[in-house]
């Protein structure tokens, strides 16, 4: 069960016995059987912009009418409440879970930070302690009946992605990298990671793939084009898409304001679309296989 002291930078006190790791399991088991896809994104190093990559595909699936969770398992650098601009404490539900936020129509948010005091306190915590704080998250939240959950991992392949697979295991991996070779060496490292926990991986996300000028709208390219898609062909797993570097959607960010407008008003919007639709149908050929 969740231990509802508040959590200290060494996180909650009191030991965990084999009684309360069998109790947890058996919950978030219960609760995840509600849950029709989970998708853990994930990266293979920090600055790929994943965690923004996560909250575009919860409020596009949200959009389109289907109910959505979002969990933030970064335990280190929770960044989901802010960018989406929900503050406040996480209170328990009528059934003595955890009971998230709302994220806006058909969207539950959850993330770590609402239960710190102190949003800037850093959580000091090692592996097993990960492990147990994301397994009773999974188990204990009321997410109720969703068609979508959308796990937000740390960058790089530790504790928590470990963990997600591990009481998940039937969740699929949207890996997210951007165009240069660095971030692309490193995503490489995930798929193989995600090949080891026996992971399975929907696809493969190209972020940042080039800049929209904020004056005449056109595409810049940063770096090189096609390394994404390049790199998905070779590692033999799908591509889901790209998407473009859009300036208002990193103010939004900052601002907790998310970018909102129609399906075709913008290349970040179209991109967004496609990319939509790539994961609404490998999900649907992947639920049918099972």
């Amino acid at each position: 069960m969740v231990n509802h002291e508040k959590p200290g930078p060494s996180g909650p006190s009191n030991p965990e016995t084999l009684a309360d790791v069998w109790e947890a399991e058996i919950k978030a088991k219960e609760r995840l059987e509600k849950i029709r896809h989970k998708l853990l994104v994930m990266s293979g190093k920090g600055g790929v912009g994943k965690s923004t990559v996560a909250i575009y595909l919860a409020l596009g699936l949200a959009k389109r009418g289907y109910k959505v969770g979002l969990l933030d398992v970064d335990l280190h650098g929770p960044d989901i409440a802010r960018m989406l601009g929900l503050t406040g404490r996480l209170h328990m539900g009528p059934e003595g879970g955890i009971q998230p936020q709302s994220g806006g129509d058909n969207l539950k948010v959850v993330s770590i930070e609402g239960l710190l005091t102190d949003r800037d306190a850093p959580v000091i915590w090692r592996g097993p302690m990960k492990h147990k704080a994301i397994r009773q998250f999974l188990g204990e939240v009321e997410w109720g009946r969703l068609d979508y959950l959308i796990i937000d991992s740390p960058p790089g392949t530790g504790d928590e992605p470990l963990s997600v697979a591990q009481v998940i295991t039937d969740a699929r991996a949207v890996i997210v990298t951007t165009p240069q070779e660095v971030a692309l060496a490193d995503v490489r490292k995930a798929i193989n990671f995600c090949r080891q926990v026996n992971l399975t991986v929907l696809g493969l996300v190209e972020n940042m793939s080039g800049l929209i000028c904020p004056h005449c709208g056109g595409e810049i390219h940063l770096f090189r084009q096609g390394g994404g898609q390049k790199t998905a062909s070779a590692k033999g797993i799908p591509f889901l898409g790209s998407l473009p570097f859009d300036l208002r959607v990193m103010e939004g960010g900052d601002l907790g304001l998310p970018l909102a407008e129609s399906p075709e008003s913008s290349p970040f919007s179209r991109a967004l679309t496609s990319l939509l639709d790539a994961v609404e149908a490998r999900c649907g050929e992947m639920f049918q296989e099972k």
